[in-house]
């Protein structure tokens, strides 16, 4: 007859197997190889101050840490699955470092106060840069007028914008603000006003926003394009290598076709640009079958500023200018006589 099972026992030995396992975890820390991180400004931290790493809002950095195994599939489990970097948040104030112009950061110090590393057990051994430069510079509450640009960085003519001015913490050379909307944002403001936080960009994909939003109206269409004639001086004759050898062109009408206007609606700004880009106002094509019939005549082409076309904002308002033209043999492009013996 078998004694009785001393499950009691039993239980002391489970638990103190599992006990050394944990204890042997916790003695044998490991230290993988340096991984990437990387320090980030905290933007709320203080208002009145635009903190940087050298006008960055973050610096990339390498750290070498030491712990359990346990303790590494922990931190992996954490992090997300597209950036597997360590983030570690930088606050001015918190550090006090909040004295223009700036202050040297001791990087090691810094991450070893991390809270959600120690709580996992884990423990930084070095890293690298060992200082990094923290740059501090005071803003002051300003009044600054809003402009509106389109997703390209080009200005969009608006009909109005509530209110045209606001407040928010910029430097003392910032002049305007900024709102920038995209090409479905410019037509729903057509139908009706769309509310846009205005921004000033304080360095490269770093900006800092206003205290309130605005409501921007962009005119429609027909509102925002004016009737403007366009005095044309120059016309541009396009024609291939092969014509060019062979032809000069003469244009037979040329003083009709610069002599009346190019009547166009645009904005303001596309008739601008048009006026003072490099580019002719108008170009004349030549095609090389144009050589067989010696003359020809044929709509000029306008050479409308292509931005501002995709967007509507500049056409021409009147039927094309039709130029007639005549192809001139050049003497050179003869058939040469025969070779004399």
């Amino acid at each position: 007859m078998l004694g009785k099972i001393k499950y009691g026992k039993i239980v002391i030995v489970v638990f103190l197997t599992l006990l050394i396992w944990v204890w042997a975890d916790l003695a044998l820390d490991e230290t993988p190889p340096a991984r990437p991180a990387v320090i980030v400004v905290e933007e709320s931290a203080d208002q009145k101050l635009w903190v940087s790493f050298s006008q960055a809002r973050s610096v990339d950095i390498k750290v070498t840490l030491s712990g359990p195994h346990s303790a590494f599939a922990a931190l992996e489990r954490k992090l997300p699955l597209h950036d597997k970097r360590l983030r570690f948040v930088f606050d001015a104030v918190r550090e006090n470092m909040t004295e223009p112009p700036g202050w040297p950061l001791e990087v090691l110090a810094f991450l070893r106060k991390d809270e959600q590393l120690r709580r996992l057990g884990l423990k930084v051994e070095s890293c690298e840069p060992k200082i990094v430069d923290v740059n501090v510079v005071g803003l002051v509450k300003r009044t600054l007028p809003v402009e509106c640009f389109d997703q390209d960085g080009i200005p969009v003519e608006v009909q109005s914008i509530e209110p045209d001015k606001v407040e928010m913490f910029a430097p003392e050379s910032m002049r305007t603000a900024r709102v920038r909307l995209s090409r479905s944002e410019i037509e729903q403001a057509r139908l009706t006003p769309i509310e846009k936080m205005p921004y000033i960009v304080l360095a490269e994909d770093h900006v800092r926003l206003a205290f309130t939003p605005v409501n921007i109206t962009i005119p429609t269409e027909q509102d925002r394009l004016t009737d403007y004639p366009i005095r044309a001086t120059t016309l541009s004759i396009a024609l291939s290598p092969a014509l060019l050898e062979g032809y000069s062109v003469e244009v037979t009408n040329l003083r009709q076709v610069l002599g009346d206007p190019i009547n166009i609606r645009a904005t303001a700004e596309a008739k601008r640009t048009y006026e003072e880009q490099p580019l002719p106002l108008m170009t004349l094509y030549i095609f090389d079958d144009d050589a067989k019939k010696g003359e020809g005549r044929r709509a000029v082409e306008y050479n409308f500023p292509a931005g501002f076309v995709r967007e509507g904002e500049i056409k021409l308002n009147q039927p094309p200018a039709m130029a007639e033209f005549r192809l001139i043999r050049l003497p050179s492009a003869e058939s040469p006589a025969g070779d004399v013996d």
